[in-house]
């Protein structure tokens, strides 16, 4: 009995560990336009409406070099530097004055052309983004 409670254990960690997308610098490297934009944990939770998202055209970029940079109706939003940690991706934003914030993204879904990411709390957001280019 013990022997089968192990292994069905077992089969359930391996199938969700499955589950969760292969996170490389590689494969997020280039530039992501983002589609949708929704803030779950708002009170009332929202979503950026498509026409703001078509007029301002943000993205993000990853570099090999793992930095980023974040841009807002053509203009610079954020930049900083990152690392990965399974789906997590560590990131170090570069404030204005110098200073520096830590937040995590989790990225729940990543193909070729797609990824899905979102950081957690009350002003937490929940990204779609399409590849827009690679390097």
């Amino acid at each position: 009995m013990i022997k089968q409670g192990f292994l069905l254990f077992a089969a359930i960690v391996l199938f969700l560990t499955s589950c969760k997308p292969t996170v490389s610098v590689t494969t997020l490297t280039g530039k992501w336009k983002y589609v949708k934009i929704e803030h779950p944990n708002a009170s009332p939770p929202d979503t950026v409406k498509k026409a703001e998202l078509d007029e301002n055209v943000p993205y993000i970029q990853f570099t090999p070099e793992m930095k980023f940079l974040i841009v807002w109706g053509g203009k610079f939003l954020s930049h900083g530097t990152f690392t990965l940690d399974g789906s997590n991706m560590n990131v170090t934003e570069k404030l204005p004055d110098g200073k520096t914030r830590n937040f995590v993204f989790t990225i729940s879904e990543l193909t070729e052309n797609k990824i899905v990411f979102e950081s957690t709390g009350p002003e937490g957001s929940k990204v779609t983004a399409l590849r827009a280019s690679k390097f």
